[in-house]
């Protein structure tokens, strides 16, 4: 079964959670099904979902008797232990007949090459794809479609699809997620279950307040965005080149999921029957009477601000779909020594000291904090892509009279964590340009990569490129990439396995407070409509930050040059405990977040972390002379050991009962 319209393929793509679920909606107006497989997918919080091997093969012979196509779902990202599952997984799906596999981690990629598998993969929207460049790597790689970034409009869309030729996915209803995409990192910090890996504790959908000025705001959810509806918009659609209508919902049941195929199966089809006369809204009161939540466009048509959030009970953090309770709000955890004594322990049993001396990098979001990272004695700079308000983005007369003063320091022209085709041209015009007293680049996404990988300067690969496995380092390494940051997110034993694995140099953030949500949403439109419902202080930064309040604890969220809003950790991340172990696990760079510092007390820490680098039997004694700066201490995803479900070190401390609502993906 195809639709078309002037030539272009249109596919409605439906969601099954079940094989009882894909018998009915296989036999609806859709063209095909996706669906998850018993492993390495983002839909595993949920028992009895997910499809047996032999339920996938079954499937797809079905799907194919109706000239209809199943997509399996490998979206997760691969952990050490998970890679020969990977390949065993891959080789029975190459026999089982699928249309494509969704992915996300590279290393599926690279097992496929490797194996001589002829397997087609699609781009989990969990790449983030939302550039040319990005779209040109993933062709030369094989991938056919790409299912775009939930943050890109359908102008950029048929700009993208013009521009390459690529099919893209698009998703058209159901449940979406506030920040980009594999760039959430808050469930890893707060419960050590990975939004990367299918297992979101949601505190996007918590109760928050906003304070900023001295003044707080009555947001209440400002995180909890609403349904994606485009029902009414077919048009629109196939204009913006979108190939792949795909509708969100693999935890929905039958009779939902039926509801949601017939009413946009029967609106393609009529478009396509009749485009003048099409009526837009037939089944509009339909869909908003059996709605989760309430709808918006999302960001199909551009920023949709406020509009975008909602306000009503449905899906916030206090109420489940269903109307029961899943979460409530939760601490970042406090460093304990018991904790310590953990990691220690699990870290001594990786015996692989780096080839070189370890060194220390520090992001830096101004010039002051840059000046005072080099007096501590920095070996490497970090100048931010991604530079928040008041400050500016970095001049290149800045960039000149820092390398006329870095010493022996190296400095580094860090890109943007999303770049869009203009932020592409400022900085190709700017790199193209007189060569820059720069010694690298830090690459955020891999378009960057493809881009700049022969413009003459080392690559750095900055945190959110997701590296898990030694596989995805090796392929990044490949493309250029000279050394890596870890992942975020890696609890205890993932961090320790990605070291003792690899070959290659390994950076880790382990000071400062980083961005644990990257988003597109502006949260200080917040304190522009709303009127204050009283006066509070900050507790920890200044008032003219905003910050996300709960009983728990604050959030500040900066804003960059670009209108792009980064939530911060409450608590300071500190891994000084630690840095004899993790030399001796053999990481190559201990980097500190320094962009929310003030310069003294940057170079305090930045200096302590060199002394005890150079002298890791003193690092304990320091650790105890150094006072936080913001809530406390924490160990961040190293509070948490890794492995299965639930099964994680220190879970059951959490507030959040089985029942949450998987992200969107």
């Amino acid at each position: 079964m195809a639709r078309y319209f002037n030539g272009k393929e249109v596919e409605l793509l439906a969601p099954v959670g079940t094989f009882e679920i894909f018998k009915e909606v296989i036999q609806a107006n859709c063209d095909a099904v996706y669906f998850g497989g018993p492993s390495l997918n983002m839909r595993l919080m949920r028992k009895g979902y997910n499809f047996t091997r032999e339920e996938i093969v079954e499937a797809a012979q079905i799907a194919h008797s109706l000239g209809k196509k199943v997509y399996v779902t490998v979206n997760n990202l691969l952990n050490e232990n998970e890679l020969d599952e990977a390949r065993d997984y891959l080789k029975f799906l190459d026999s089982a007949g699928p249309d494509a596999l969704i992915v996300q981690d590279f290393a599926i990629l690279e097992l496929i090459k490797e194996m001589n598998l002829s397997l087609t993969v699609h781009s989990s929207v969990m790449m983030n794809v939302h550039n040319i460049e990005m779209v040109k790597a993933l062709q030369d790689m094989g991938v056919t479609r790409v299912v775009a970034s939930r943050e890109m409009d359908l102008q950029n869309t048929r700009y993208l699809q013009a521009a390459t030729g690529v099919e893209i996915e698009y998703f058209v209803h159901g449940d979406m997620c506030s920040v980009h995409g594999a760039n959430c990192y808050f469930s890893s910090m707060v419960f050590g279950m990975s939004s990367n890996r299918g297992k979101c504790m949601k505190p996007c959908r918590w109760d928050y307040r906003i304070k900023k000025d001295g003044y707080v705001y009555p947001a209440e959810y400002p995180l909890a965005v609403k349904d994606m509806y485009m029902y009414e918009h077919i048009p629109e659609l196939i204009h913006g080149g979108i190939t792949s209508f795909k509708i969100e919902g693999r935890m929905r049941d039958t009779e939902f999921v039926l509801m949601l195929v017939n009413a946009y199966g029967d609106a393609i089809d009529r478009y396509i029957a009749d485009p003048i006369g099409f009526e837009r809204t037939r089944d509009s009161k339909l869909l908003f009477e059996n709605r989760k939540r309430d709808f918006s466009t999302a960001y199909a048509f551009g920023r949709p601000g406020l509009s975008n959030i909602n306000k009503r009970y449905e899906g916030t953090g206090k109420f489940y779909s269903t109307g029961k309770v899943f979460s409530t709000p939760t601490a970042e955890r406090e460093l304990s020594e018991k904790r310590v004594a953990d990691i220690r322990g699990k870290l001594a049993e990786v015996r692989k000291p780096s080839k070189a001396a370890a060194e220390v990098s520090v992001h830096v979001n101004n010039m002051a904090q840059a000046k005072a990272a080099l007096t501590a004695g920095a070996d490497h700079i970090y100048l931010s892509g991604d530079v928040f308000e008041p400050d500016h983005a970095f001049t290149k007369a800045e960039i000149h009279e820092l390398a006329e003063s870095k010493g022996k320091a190296k400095i580094y022209l860090c890109l943007p964590r999303m770049m869009d085709e203009l932020q592409f041209e400022m900085y190709a015009g700017l790199i193209a340009g007189d060569r820059l007293p720069i010694d690298g680049i830090m690459v955020t996404n891999l378009g960057a990569i493809h881009k700049f990988a022969n413009a003459g300067y080392p690559l750095i690969g900055d945190f959110n490129l997701n590296v898990y496995n030694r596989i995805s380092a090796e392929f990044y390494h490949r493309l250029g990439v000279e050394r890596l940051t870890a992942s975020m997110e890696l609890p205890l034993n993932d961090l320790a396995a990605l070291l003792d694995h690899t070959e290659l140099p390994i950076e880790a953030i382990v000071h400062g407070s980083p961005a644990m949500m990257y988003m597109e949403h502006d949260l200080y439109e917040n304190t522009e409509i709303f009127q204050p419902i009283g006066e509070e202080e900050n507790h920890f930064v200044s008032n003219n930050i905003l910050v996300m309040k709960t009983d728990k604890g604050e959030n500040p969220v900066y804003r960059d040059v670009y209108g792009r809003c980064h939530l911060m950790m409450a608590k300071e991340l500190n891994l000084m405990p630690v840095v004899r172990e993790l030399i001796e696990a053999g990481l190559s760079v201990f980097r500190i977040e320094g962009a929310t510092y003030r310069p003294e007390q940057l170079q305090r820490i930045v200096s302590a972390y060199k002394a005890a680098i150079a002298n890791p039997d003193t690092s304990e004694t320091r650790f105890a002379e150094m006072s936080p700066v913001y809530a406390g201490y924490t160990l961040g995803a190293l509070q948490f050991d890794g492995g299965d479900i639930g099964k994680s070190r220190g879970m059951e401390d959490t507030n959040a009962t089985a029942q949450q609502e998987p992200a969107s993906v």
